[in-house]
């Protein structure tokens, strides 16, 4: 069996947002639609003070709650751990936006423009499917099924891994198959101590972040 998931290093990260633009460029997602975010946090009391950057995106949850309240079955969790969107299926109640503990479901209700109208790159890689229904990030999953098909290794292989983990500049990211002992994401976990999103709620996140070694 396989898990897909994604581990984020906070002590990498250094909010450049690169993540953020390759997705969109990708996606050709609406101005304003973020699959993936970068959030900018600080904590402590001064002049003890710590400046966090946070990449957010899906957490393609075991326990999807945004799956549950679904009443089209529109969203679905495949086998190896992605959560995705049957567009012909959605009717864009907007129920698994309110669902999401992580704030990742989007809805466009019409054709929006970065400068007003369409550019030329706009106009072609418009996708009617995605509108008035609900959207968010992939994993990437056409790349990753793709990838597979060839023989590619996902978290390996650039063509076979999405395309945040793809772009960043500082390797703060990493994705891989989480039932794999020897992937590259299960030795990064076992090496540091890392927590996952608001894990208190059950939803058994695909995201993990890193913010320290882990302690003899």
């Amino acid at each position: 069996m396989t898990r897909w998931a994604m581990v984020a290093d906070l002590r990498r990260c250094v909010g450049c947002q690169t993540c953020t633009a390759a997705c969109k460029v990708t996606n050709a997602t609406s101005p304003g639609v973020q699959w993936r975010r970068v959030l900018d946090m600080e904590f402590g009391t001064y002049p003890d003070v710590q400046r966090v950057f946070v990449p957010v995106s899906c957490q393609h949850c075991d326990e999807p709650a945004c799956m549950d309240v679904c009443p089209t079955t529109a969203t679905r969790k495949r086998a190896d751990g992605i959560v995705t969107i049957d567009y012909d299926l959605c009717i864009g109640c907007a129920y698994c936006a309110i669902a999401c503990p992580y704030q990742q479901r989007y809805k466009t209700a019409r054709p929006t423009y970065a400068y007003g109208e369409a550019t030329e790159c706009e106009t072609q890689r418009f996708d009617d499917a995605r509108m008035a229904v609900a959207t968010k990030c992939t994993f990437c999953v056409d790349r990753i099924d793709a990838g597979i098909a060839k023989g590619l290794k996902p978290g390996v292989d650039p063509e076979a891994t999405p395309a945040c983990v793809n772009s960043c500049i500082t390797n703060a990211l990493a994705c891989g198959d989480l039932e794999d002992p020897d992937s590259n994401v299960s030795r990064l976990l076992a090496e540091n101590q890392h927590f996952r999103m608001h894990e208190e709620l059950g939803t058994g996140p695909g995201f993990f972040y890193i913010w320290d070694r882990e302690t003899a």
